[in-house]
């Protein structure tokens, strides 16, 4: 019987309740398969952690989760701590460390869910957006100098890099061609950003000639936005910037009915480190200890994570609980309209998994 061992770590705020709630979908999954088991390693790294030790996580933290066959993250942010130590103290630090480059962020209306957008059907929102996540804008390369003082000037520099760009490009182009509609949208600033910006367009074009089946466009990141809510159908996978990505999925989410169900993978798609999984929420310390979480975003994230560990029947049965779930408005958490506990909706999903056990044998 396969053992994948996994990392969770909670982190801050309603982390500490989604990720609890992703392993138990993951241990009912795994007693109804009879196929595989999980080994959870908790870490209790994040804003509690800093309090105590000065840090969001121990210096050899790496060492300690870089032989997990994946990772379950939650979220990374507390009202107390500035969000510059909170994000590259913990999240943006295993990113870079493992070379994560790839992030993918999956959207689209999820039954049941009522999309903002008036003129969109549930077909014509069915997006994948695929991230720069180890350099561009957030490289970290940057300073201040004069500090109070009238002079004063803070620097932050975006650093692309041809390997780093053409990685990223590769990747989406073969994901792109992966999907039905075979579609890319390559995001750019190249008008005002005529550096780094122009050479992403460069490598867009020559990348582009390795996947003659795909079918791409380029559009300026502020007509993104536009076009994501105008004419959602014209997109299907698109790749950004750390930072336009960045910005962009979180529209997306919106669009396709809430932040509290998007997920996200942080992909290390050379496999040489452990992948990371996560919603895309952030810590909400406003509804954190209440229950009312909405754990969604952590189930499609294990989806994602089953997906990745090549578990493609148990990744299908738990999207396919999701989608009864929220097909359901008694099951519908606050950021949805309802009133649903976090309790309540991972009772639904495990119960959807129980009761359709006969189907066990095709789970593997």
């Amino acid at each position: 019987m396969k053992s994948y061992r996994i990392a969770t770590i909670p982190g801050d705020g309603i982390g500490k309740e989604v990720v609890p709630a992703g392993q138990e979908v993951l241990e009912a999954l795994a007693a109804q398969t009879g196929r595989f088991t999980f080994e959870f390693e908790n870490f209790a790294w994040g804003g509690d952690y800093y309090r105590e030790h000065g840090v969001m996580m121990p210096a050899d933290g790496l060492d300690a989760i870089r032989h997990k066959d994946a990772i379950l993250f939650g979220s990374a942010g507390d009202p107390a701590i500035p969000d510059h130590i909170t994000l590259w103290g913990l999240r943006l630090k295993i990113c870079q460390g493992f070379d994560q480059y790839a992030n993918v962020r999956p959207t689209r209306i999820l039954p049941g869910i009522d999309g903002p957008l008036k003129r969109c059907g549930p077909t014509d929102l069915d997006w994948v957006i695929v991230r720069e996540n180890s350099e561009g804008e957030y490289s970290g390369v940057g300073g201040r100098a004069h500090q109070g003082h009238p002079i004063e000037v803070a620097t932050d520099v975006s650093i692309m890099t041809r390997a780093g760009v053409e990685r990223i490009l590769r990747f989406a182009f073969r994901l792109a061609a992966s999907r039905p509609r075979r579609l890319l949208t390559v995001i750019t600033k190249s008008n005002a950003q005529r550096h780094a910006m122009v050479m992403w367009d460069e490598i867009a074009l020559e990348i582009s000639k390795e996947f003659p089946d795909v079918r791409w466009d380029r559009e300026l990141v502020d007509a993104a936005t536009a076009r994501m809510v105008n004419r959602p159908a014209t997109l299907d996978t698109i790749v950004a910037t750390n930072l336009h990505a960045d910005i962009l999925s979180d529209l997306a989410a919106a669009l396709a009915g809430s932040l509290g169900i998007a997920p996200t993978a942080n992909l290390d798609p050379e496999r040489r480190y452990p992948s990371m999984f996560e919603p895309i929420h952030g810590s909400a310390f406003d509804i954190m200890g209440m229950g009312l979480a909405n754990p969604i975003g952590t189930f499609w994230s294990v989806v994602m994570m089953l997906e990745h560990l090549g578990e493609t029947d148990a990744a299908r049965a738990v999207m396919e609980a999701i989608e009864h779930v929220t097909g359901n408005p008694a099951t519908h958490t606050g950021d949805l309209g309802g009133t649903a506990t976090t309790r309540q909706v991972t009772d639904a999903v495990c119960a959807f998994l129980a009761a359709h056990s006969a189907q066990a044998p095709q789970v593997a």
